[in-house]
């Protein structure tokens, strides 16, 4: 039996969300035309991050440039920028009372600064409106754009994400357009414009790599400047994408935060259920 029509293990099972809260939410984000990584994503964790007043924003559309073969986003030519989603994500986070938002992004090859100015429009309205909440932006690549990476650093969010996703071996199958280098350039490149700006990144296993492959991730991440790592399961978003290699275990999981820890990551999270948004309240 192949992986991919292997059942899904115990520890990957997790109940739909529901209740009050979820419900609250869902028809706020609704009502206010907003997209979120938490549902579109199908990720597990949502009843917990929006328990947790914490939520995962998608900017600029619902087409992406690119169309990664590990992604659930349609591939395609976007809509121009909608000016006013700024402030419907600012007026989400103050009506729900969020804590932490994760503002992200399809991938807009199509606009000169790749979306830059839109993230750092949403910043400032999240200042203005919550000023409360964390901001954690989780941006790709700018397609190298120097200028439009220091749009985003000088907005000044808190936490600033960018992921590179798999091991360089399987960027030709798993990332098209993306390149190795140019994202580990990138977090270089946030680290030397803004050294107190804290930096994240994120794998997927489950892809083929091999534990040495990752752990040369790890090594490559942190000298880049990142000090905040994430690991979770790849589970294709339908038989049209890229296969399954393996399910890997919880105490394989264990092994990889071990490993980050020894490179000198200050936070990891590594588990079957983590995704690179995933929110965890300090302590």
């Amino acid at each position: 039996m192949s992986p991919t029509r292997a059942p899904r293990p115990d520890w990957l099972k997790v109940r739909a969300p529901s209740g009050k809260r979820v419900e609250e939410v869902s028809e706020t984000l609704a009502r206010l035309g907003l997209r979120t990584v938490c549902r579109e994503a199908m990720c597990p964790n949502v009843g917990e991050c929006w328990g947790a007043g914490a939520a995962t924003v998608i900017l600029l559309g619902d087409k992406c440039t690119r169309g990664c073969a590990f992604c659930g986003v349609t591939a395609g030519m976007p809509d121009p920028p909608d000016r006013s989603e700024p402030d419907r994500v600012a007026n989400a986070a103050a009506l729900l009372s969020w804590r932490h938002v994760v503002v992200t992004s399809v991938t807009r090859d199509d606009l000169p600064d790749g979306g830059a100015a839109h993230f750092a429009s949403v910043v400032r309205a999240l200042r203005r409106e919550a000023p409360g909440a964390t901001v954690e932006l989780l941006v790709p690549d700018f397609a190298g754009n120097v200028e439009a990476l220091r749009c985003v650093v000088d907005a000044a969010p808190d936490i600033l994400a960018h992921n590179v996703e798999t091991v360089p071996r399987l960027y030709s199958v798993v990332r098209k357009g993306a390149e190795y280098d140019r994202s580990l350039d990138l977090l270089r490149r946030a680290a030397a414009l803004r050294p107190s700006l804290p930096l994240k990144s994120g794998i997927m296993v489950g892809l083929g790599e091999t534990e040495g492959e990752v752990a040369a991730v790890f090594r490559d991440l942190f000298a880049a400047g990142c000090r905040s790592i994430t690991v979770g399961q790849y589970l294709p978003p339908s038989k049209g994408h890229l296969p399954l290699s393996e399910y890997v275990s919880p105490e394989r999981f264990d092994l990889f935060a071990f490993a980050a820890r020894g490179v000198g990551f200050e936070r990891v999270l590594s588990g079957p259920l983590v995704r690179s948004s995933y929110y965890q309240s300090p302590g």
